[in-house]
């Protein structure tokens, strides 16, 4: 047992996750009141206009008969190039090879094409995108957050799997090709989110790759219950990683914690990640009890510790130290990019072989009303917190985005080379960082060569 609580005032997620002081407001009841006019989800982005006719993304069917699958995507210019080329692709990967005959023509008109990106970490579940406006109550702490997310799940009308669905699918539209989804499982819950999002896992296949982990919110230990539900979600298979959440700092309990995840992980073969908001040495007490965990059970490449805001803070030497241990046992790292100081030293861990992904975490749910669930959007932020000023440093912001968290999830990269999964949108613009910096509207999401989203909407929808 430890005396650090995570129970210190002005606990919020801006300052949980930023370090700055909680949001100050009134204790108004948490209510989802109808708000008429125009929802967040649905409203237009500011500025657009539509394209005349003669500049549109046009294209022509295929004439393949039922034999391989093949799309030209005319005039595009990888990632700004200043010339445009054209991308072959033949059963949803890119070939230098000359098209099939009848292959179906897309003119793109120009547009940069870039890799989509990867959303490492999000909580699909609690959301309230796309809902009435929600009156948030002040709260200090994880245990009072927690609270609140169980009033806005009874306050919500519209169905978990739904609402899930609906964030997912705005994710797929501007330019998510995979995400992994923490949802919480508690006896408040049950495995309702479990079920939910793994509906809307299936409903958009076509479209995004998905991992579920079953996020213990409310702690693996304090809430009884919660290690039988963790344990029934891996049996079943409806889960693809297990997590767990501040062992020392919310749990108090760090080895039954670790013992409880990393064992049925173990029994069940499936992935762990963890949520660490724990800083200096007790942060790093719980680091180095996961990463010896990890190596007793031969768990290299299957577990990742998300936030680890024990990190950021080292001295380079302790920072060099560790990175190397974190290496050495496979395990990965996500960060939200909160803010300049708790923002992971990305780079340099990249160096020592650490996989770091980039995730938007929370969206417009109980703890925050911001959040949109833009992979795009979060590496413009994370460029925002680490000060990027040169070309390089915005196409690195980037590059997390995309990059790192297809490494993170075991995907191939897209990166628009022959034998890359045909996996890209499209935007105007002059050159990547200056995308980056001005999140033009996505005019085009393709998934695998398959045109999934078109001006922000899913295709068909």
């Amino acid at each position: 047992m430890h005396a650090e609580s995570t129970a210190s005032a002005g606990l919020s997620r801006r300052s949980m996750l930023a370090g700055a002081a909680a949001v100050a407001g009134t204790a108004a009841t948490l209510s989802a009141s109808a708000a008429s006019g125009a929802q967040a989800a649905e409203a237009a982005p500011a500025g657009a206009v539509a394209a005349p006719a003669a500049d549109r993304i046009t294209e022509q069917p295929d004439r393949t008969g039922g034999h391989a699958r093949a799309t030209v995507f005319k005039n595009v210019r990888p990632y700004g190039a200043r010339r445009p080329v054209d991308l072959t692709v033949v059963d949803g990967v890119i070939t230098a090879d000359p098209a099939p005959r009848g292959a179906k023509v897309v003119d793109c008109k120009g547009r940069i094409a870039l890799p989509t990106l990867v959303d490492a970490h999000i909580h699909p579940d609690k959301t309230a995108w796309g809902e009435p406006w929600v009156t948030r109550n002040p709260a200090s702490s994880i245990a009072e957050y927690t609270e609140e997310d169980v009033k806005l799940y009874h306050a919500l009308r519209t169905p978990l799997k739904k609402r899930a669905e609906r964030l997912m699918g705005h994710a797929v539209a501007q330019g998510t090709r995979a995400m992994r989804a923490h949802v919480d499982v508690a006896p408040a819950y049950d495995l309702v989110g479990v079920e939910g999002v793994g509906s809307a896992r299936r409903a958009l296949r076509h479209a995004l790759d998905v991992e579920i982990v079953a996020f213990p919110q409310h702690g693996v230990v304090r809430t009884p219950g919660t290690k039988e539900l963790l344990e029934e979600a891996a049996r079943t298979g409806a889960i693809d990683r297990v997590g767990g959440i501040d062992p020392i700092g919310f749990d108090e309990a760090l080895d039954e914690q670790l013992d409880i995840v990393f064992g049925i992980a173990d029994r069940h073969g499936v992935g762990v990640d963890i949520h660490l908001h724990e800083r200096a040495a007790t942060g790093m007490e719980s680091l180095r009890a996961i990463i010896d965990r990890t190596n007793a059970l031969s768990l290299q490449g299957k577990v990742t510790v998300s936030h680890v805001f024990c990190v950021p803070g080292l001295s380079e030497r302790e920072l060099d130290r560790l990175a190397t241990d974190l290496a050495d046992a496979r395990i990965s790292l996500t960060t939200v990019a909160p803010s300049s100081d708790l923002v992971l030293p990305i780079d340099r861990l990249r160096e020592h072989g650490v996989e770091v992904g980039l995730g938007s975490d929370g969206v417009r749910d109980s703890w925050s009303p911001f959040g949109n669930a833009d992979m795009l959007h979060r590496s413009h932020l994370l460029a925002w917190v680490r000060d990027a000023r040169l070309d390089e440093e915005l196409e690195a912001a980037f590059r997390a985005g995309a990059d790192g968290g297809a490494r993170l999830l075991g995907l191939p990269e897209a990166d628009l080379k022959p034998g890359s999964p045909a996996d890209f949108l499209l935007v105007r613009g002059e050159c990547l960082p200056q995308v980056v910096v001005d999140l033009p509207r996505r005019e085009m999401v393709v998934r695998g060569g398959r045109i999934v989203a078109r001006d922000g909407e899913l295709a068909g929808h």
